[in-house]
Parts: structure tokens; C-alpha cells; sequence
């Protein structure tokens, strides 16, 4: 793999050019602008994904890390196959640092994602593979591993700068109760967790690891309830 300078942190040039792109997104501007995007965004986010990879790993060893385009690094082209929003360019950054075999998408893990105004740090599963949806309901309704995940939840509830995602159903599904004491969790079809701010100071230094390192640490457990979800599905699909 190639080596990558040390991280010391985003410059102000990035966030110009995520701001000037909000306003011209088209292909004529962006390859006029092309050199910026390379020196400004993808070499420092290179940097970043391999200096927070190794931090992580002092957090959960088998993290996968890695500084490429549609690995770690998520491609600045939209997807417009099927929407009424032609414009072709994701106008911010967006990082993810997974754990598990499966597709990155479905494996639980810590995100990264700034534009030309806000930071956000999160964690999660963003939506549930089929198999995994299914598993979920299960552990919510368990008496033990139910009341776990509960109760992770409401520690995260008590820092009033982070939120939960993921409710998406207005009825508890089929099968489960809807009195039951956890029937809330029950709408969910993801779990993620996550905190948005103003972009810190702390963006255009090498503290920014450390910065992410202290919001990833508390997202920690509920990424390990996540993960041993992950397992559970893996080891059912493993032995049918």
C-alpha cells in the first residue's frame, strides 16, 4: 500500500473548495478544479484515514482502515441513476472505518463526515440488511441483550449533543408485541448514532484524531453490541 504523508490536518483551502462546489456543481467547474480537490481533500483525507485507523485499532483491533477510493474514502460522485437531483458531486467528505467480513455497508462501525459548514462523527449500522433486521428484533426483545442495548442507549440519550437514528417503521412489525417495553426499538431498521457541530478548530490540526478518538469512545460499546449482532448473523448464515 502507499505511504501517506502524517496527518497535521485538514487545511481551510478544503473547506473553500466544498463551499465554491456547493455553488458550481457541474463537471466543467469541478475538473477546472480538479487539482484542488486531489491536494486539498483526497491527500489529507488519506493521511487522516491512516493515522485515525491506527488509533482505532488501540479500540477495536480488527477496524478496517483503508485510504482508498470506495473503501474507507467514499467517492465524491453522486449516484443520480434514480433521482430527480442530477447534480454530480457529493458537496462534503465522508469517512468510514468498519469491523466485519461482510459488505462495509452492513458491518457496523465509526463515520466521519464534514462540509463547507459542519462536522458530524457517528457510528452504527445506517439500515439493516434483511438477515440482520431480523436478528435485531430478536436481541430487542431478549430479556438480556434487550435490556443491554436499552440501556446503552439511554446513556447516549443523556448527552443532549448526540442523537439516535434509525426509526423508520410507524407500527411494531408483525409477530412482536406492541406493548412490549422495548416495542420503540422495534421501528427501528437501523441504528446509528450521531453528534453535528459547527467545524471545530480542531479540523485543521493533528488534534482532530484525538478530538474523534473521545466521540468514537463513547460510541464504543453500542458499535460492540452492534458488532456481536453482526457475529450472531454471520454464525446462523454460517451453519444453515
Amino acid at each position: 500500500m502507499a505511504q501517506h504523508t502524517e496527518f497535521s490536518g485538514f487545511r481551510s483551502e478544503c473547506i473553500a473548495f466544498y463551499a465554491s462546489l456547493r455553488e458550481n456543481n457541474n463537471k466543467t467547474w469541478f475538473d477546472a478544479h480538479r487539482n484542488e480537490y486531489e491536494r486539498y481533500v483526497m491527500e489529507p483525507a488519506r493521511s487522516f484515514v491512516t493515522a485515525m485507523g491506527e488509533r482505532l485499532r488501540d479500540l477495536v483491533p480488527g477496524i478496517h482502515a483503508d485510504p482508498r477510493t470506495n473503501r474507507s474514502i467514499f467517492r465524491i460522485y453522486r449516484d443520480t441513476r434514480f433521482s430527480k437531483d442530477k447534480r454530480p458531486y457529493k458537496t462534503h467528505m465522508a469517512l468510514f472505518f468498519w469491523e466485519g467480513s461482510g459488505p462495509k455497508v452492513e458491518c457496523p462501525g465509526f463515520y466521519f463526515h464534514f462540509d463547507a459548514e459542519h462536522l458530524l462523527l457517528g457510528g452504527g449500522v445506517y439500515l439493516f440488511p434483511k438477515h440482520m433486521l431480523h436478528a435485531y428484533r430478536q436481541l430487542v426483545v431478549h430479556p438480556e441483550h434487550g435490556k443491554s442495548l436499552a440501556s446503552l442507549l439511554d446513556e447516549i440519550r443523556i448527552r443532549k449533543d448526540y442523537t439516535i437514528g434509525g426509526q423508520h417503521y410507524k407500527a411494531v412489525p408483525r409477530g412482536y408485541d406492541g406493548d412490549h417495553e422495548r416495542a420503540e426499538l422495534l421501528l427501528y431498521n437501523g441504528l446509528h448514532i450521531g453528534k453535528t457541530e459547527p467545524i471545530p478548530d480542531m479540523l485543521f490540526s493533528k488534534e482532530l484524531i484525538h478530538y474523534c478518538m473521545d466521540v468514537f469512545e463513547i460510541l464504543l460499546p453500542v458499535h460492540q453490541w452492534l458488532v456481536a449482532l453482526a457475529l450472531r448473523t454471520t454464525q446462523h448464515d454460517t451453519h444453515k
